[in-house]
């Protein structure tokens, strides 16, 4: 099979595959007579031949799909009215702690945001596929670690924790959830509702008096019940309902 053809399959079955598809599944396709080094060779000029459209092809944390360019976005949304799910701003604090702070505890979160973390929050985060229980700390209790999965990195276009930006810099706070979806104009709100993760890269946690105030009530969350609304990544299908903090 010559490249022009090999590379026709390629696309076909990025093109119709429902999500992202490994290297080790693509060589699949070709009875596994194509290396993995000439698949990535042909998946970059894909790239390449794509690059003038208003379609790409990009590697993420799962493997390789094509996805809409963000400057797209606008119009994409014209077909599809409906609002997203709405997830509030303890819900978002909680996701950025998670994951610039993996593997943590619920009592990790608490001590950083200075509140109590409702359950409902790690369900919604759990539900949505951008958290999961990757094992138990050995402890009194042998309290669940969280971290965040392939889902939420795919979600933000990216293969590794290591391409998270760093949140020292409102600008890159938004941009990082403009690229869950956010509604042009909130990714400034969102930076806001994550600055409980720039203390926990700091290692430092929140200042609070006597124990942990409820989601919902302490006066330092006064703004939980601000809901924002996060859509699929590069119109990526939308999987969770959002529930409102207590």
């Amino acid at each position: 099979m010559n490249t022009v053809e090999a590379k026709r399959v390629l696309e076909t079955a990025l093109i119709c595959a429902p999500q992202p598809v490994t290297v080790r599944e693509l060589r699949g396709l070709f009875d596994d007579a194509l290396g993995a080094d000439t698949l990535k060779t042909l998946l970059l000029e894909l790239q390449q031949d794509w690059a003038p459209s208003g379609v790409e092809l990009v590697q993420v944390a799962s493997g390789w799909r094509f996805q809409s360019r963000p400057e797209m976005r606008e119009y994409l949304d014209r077909l599809h009215p409906e609002k997203p799910p709405r997830y509030t701003r303890a819900a978002l604090e909680t996701l950025a702690i998670i994951a610039y702070r993996q593997p943590v505890t619920r009592g990790d979160i608490e001590d950083v945001r200075g509140v109590t973390v409702n359950s409902l929050i790690i369900k919604q985060l759990e539900d949505r596929g951008w958290v999961e229980v990757i094992g138990h700390r050995e402890t009194v209790g042998r309290p669940a670690l969280f971290a965040t999965t392939r889902q939420f990195l795919d979600d933000l276009g990216l293969q590794s924790l290591d391409q998270l930006p760093v949140l020292d810099d409102p600008v890159v706070q938004a941009n990082m959830f403009d690229a869950l979806g956010l509604a042009e104009g909130e990714g400034t709100e969102a930076a806001e509702a994550v600055e409980a993760a720039a203390v926990a890269a700091s290692g430092e946690p929140a200042a609070r008096s006597g124990a942990a105030a409820q989601d919902g009530a302490a006066p330092d969350d006064a703004g939980a019940l601000t809901t924002l609304q996060v859509d699929g990544a590069q119109g990526s299908p939308t999987a969770a309902t959002g529930t409102q903090d207590e």
